[in-house]
């Protein structure tokens, strides 16, 4: 036991004595890291073949390697002012399947080893929603950046940016290279080794990046370039290291090789004993084959089996034909193959239908190259006018990208059917969770989760992204549940986008029953209001559990907010709540008070008394007092859900079932679709 104990120790010395030499000579480099002392978070592996694998095909996930002792970047002899550094490494980024990135990998300077709170998809496992951007972050990172988030300001989809203490980079360009004078672009998610250096220049405060590919020499002139004073944001003793992560979408992250000097040039990297990269699994494709017999007792058989072949291999094309044209190209890699999303939903089986509603069926799938889950819509079109149109904004909603809405992948057009691929929700819809028979109750905690992603997703949409997008449709059933239960906005199928600061065009009054603004069937516009008018309906769905429409036997329909709205006169607007929240006391009764009195707000008949999405954030958060209301200014409210306003030719709430027709109005140019019981 003594002498277990006696080795262990010894071991343990060896290892701190070498990884202290390593700083006390300011410098280090790794062929490899087998052996190597790295601080490995999240999915962060050594691999057999010991490169250091950062993600894996694990989606919404991270990783973080960092050396394991700090390095002081600061010159107390000289007034504190930032040392010089270079370093050098090489990575590579090897997608799930080809040309969707999920979302990169940086090389961070940072104060600590597991960066607590960092979060995976376009944060890079470096900072949060609520961090971003703050100066107590003290991180300084250069990322390699495959997903373009305008959430951030993301050039494109293929950069390389300098952060400081924030994902909004203070300077990016397109990944490229100079090459005899020309610069070559580079994919950074291509598969392929590729080699960077960084070096800062500590008396000019000057960060420089360069790029190429392993086997290129190393270009004269840098990338990019940025000034940052590192005395002003690292801490005194500051980490280095690598972090990755994925989204929707994944990829897998590695770290090849690495050199690092303080205050000098670090090592050149020897491509001689970098280790190689592990063979791709490239998915087989079915192929063909016609088993012809060794001897064939006449000329006749043989001919006869070459016919039977090429009549069956017409056929199989024939079944998968698509629509495609030229001009599609342009909206790249969001096109899927029919073959692909056939075999992914095993021939559009009955079994797996998720979904059937007004826009046709929904099937889950598992995408054959990839395995990764999608739910696929296939809606059935009759027109072919303005299709172009149409999938130019399919495309356009496939680069919205928030945590609260479930992202459009991709779609396929076949036939007389247009196809869209979205990520799959395995928890399915909420309103199955409010009405459903059979499913547990979700708490008050579950359900203020809920509220509050719905209403950043709809924030995003309203001001977060390049143009306006206006859904149009939200409903509890249009909110889907991931594993976690977190809300996701779904069903772009209504959406309408227009450019900030324009107004939107007439269009046809489009929806559901129940959620419908006023106004719409007035001047037929959706607008901004009319998406916070249906919030306000699904805020009192979800806080009172209960529908906005209830049918009667009777054919009289009982209105959601007429009963809150009487609550709210009897001065206990509380007894509006779902039963079973009831129980809840303090602070969880005041919360459930105030989600009924935004209800309300947010269905004010006349839209300009209406909040904005960012206000109604704010008042979901508690950052600020909800306005002096009475009873009497929304008792008309309730009027406008009253068929007599004509909304009855145009939508309606559950439980009537919906056929759909698909069509365009060239008078505006825009897709719609229309529902009738």
């Amino acid at each position: 036991m003594f002498s277990r104990v006696l080795v262990q120790t010894v071991l343990f010395l060896g290892l701190v004595s070498s990884c202290a030499a390593a700083q006390a000579d300011d410098s280090f480099v790794f062929y490899g890291f087998t052996g190597a002392n790295l601080t490995l978070s999240g999915q962060a592996v050594l691999t057999s073949g010991g490169l250091v694998q950062l993600t894996n095909d694990t989606a919404e996930e991270q990783g973080h390697a960092f050396f394991p002792l700090p390095f002081r970047l600061r010159d107390h002899s000289n007034r504190n002012r930032p040392l010089s550094f270079s370093t050098s490494f090489i990575f590579a980024i090897v997608p799930k399947y080809p040309d969707v990135g999920g979302h990169g990998i940086t090389f961070a300077l940072s104060p600590t080893v597991n960066l607590p709170g960092s979060m995976p998809s376009q944060h890079l496992g470096l900072l949060n929603t609520t961090d971003n951007g703050n100066l107590s972050n003290h991180i300084v990172a250069v990322e390699f950046d495959t997903v373009k988030t305008v959430e951030f300001g993301d050039i494109n989809a293929n950069h390389v940016g300098i952060d400081v203490n924030s994902l909004n980079s203070v300077n990016s360009t397109a990944a490229s290279y100079l090459d005899g004078g020309t610069y070559r672009n580079i994919s950074l998610m291509g598969g392929g080794p590729l080699r960077v250096w960084v070096e800062y220049d500590g008396s000019r405060m000057k960060m420089e990046v360069t790029i190429s590919p392993m086997e290129v020499a190393r270009p004269k002139i840098p990338l990019l370039s940025a000034i940052v004073n590192l005395s002003s944001i690292v801490k005194e003793e500051t980490y280095l290291g690598f972090t990755a992560s994925t989204g929707a979408a994944t990829e897998t992250n590695y770290v090849l090789a690495w050199s690092f000097r303080l205050d000098g040039k670090a090592e050149e990297l020897d491509l001689s004993k970098v280790p190689k990269l592990p063979a791709k699994d490239k998915p087989g494709r079915e192929r063909w084959r016609v088993v012809l017999p060794i001897a064939l007792p006449s000329a006749g058989v043989f001919v006869l089996l070459i016919v039977i072949a090429m009549v069956i291999f017409v056929a199989r094309r024939r079944k998968f034909a698509e629509v495609l044209e030229d001009w599609e190209q342009e909206y790249g890699p969001q096109r899927f193959s029919y073959r692909d999303l056939y075999r992914a939903t095993r021939g559009f089986s009955e079994e797996q239908v998720v979904g059937v509603g007004g826009f046709g069926r929904v099937y889950k799938g598992v995408l054959p190259s990839s395995k990764v889950e999608v739910a696929v819509k296939k809606i059935a079109h009759e027109s072919q006018q303005g299709m172009r149109e149409f999938v130019s904004e399919i495309a356009s909603m496939g680069r919205l990208r928030h945590r609260n809405l479930v992202q459009l992948l991709g779609y396929c057009r076949r036939q007389r059917e247009l196809l869209l691929v979205y990520e799959f929700m395995p928890n399915g819809s909420l309103d199955r969770y409010l009405f459903g028979s059979g499913r547990p109750k979700l708490s008050w905690e579950q359900r203020m989760s809920i509220v509050k992603g719905v209403a950043s997703g709809l924030l995003y949409l309203h001001c977060g992204w390049d143009q306006v997008v206006v859904h149009r449709d939200i409903k509890a059933s249009n909110v889907l549940l991931d594993g976690d239960l977190n809300g996701r906005l779904s069903d772009f199928g209504l959406a309408r986008l227009y450019d900030h600061g324009t107004n939107p065009h007439t269009t046809h009054v489009v929806g559901t029953f129940g959620y419908l603004a006023p106004e719409v069937t007035k001047t037929g516009k959706a607008t901004t209001m009319t998406d916070v008018y249906a919030f306000g309906a699904f805020l009192l769905e979800v806080a009172c559990g209960r529908r906005p429409i209830n049918m009667r036997s009777s054919g009289d329909d009982s209105l959601l907010i007429d009963w809150v709205l009487e609550c709210w006169k009897k001065g206990a607007i509380a007894e509006a709540a779902d039963p079973e929240l009831r129980r809840g006391g303090g602070e969880e009764a005041a919360e459930i008070e105030r989600v009924l009195m935004l209800g309300l707000f947010c269905s004010h008949t006349d839209p300009m008394a209406r909040p904005s999405m960012r206000q109604a954030v704010q008042y979901l958060e508690g950052d600020a007092p909800l306005p002096e209301m009475s009873p009497a200014c929304l008792d008309a409210s309730s009027s406008a859900f009253r068929r007599s306003e004509g909304f009855d030719e145009f939508g309606v709430a559950f439980p009537y079932t919906l056929t759909t027709s698909f069509g365009r109005d060239s008078s505006v140019g825009e897709w719609f679709f229309t529902q009738s019981r």
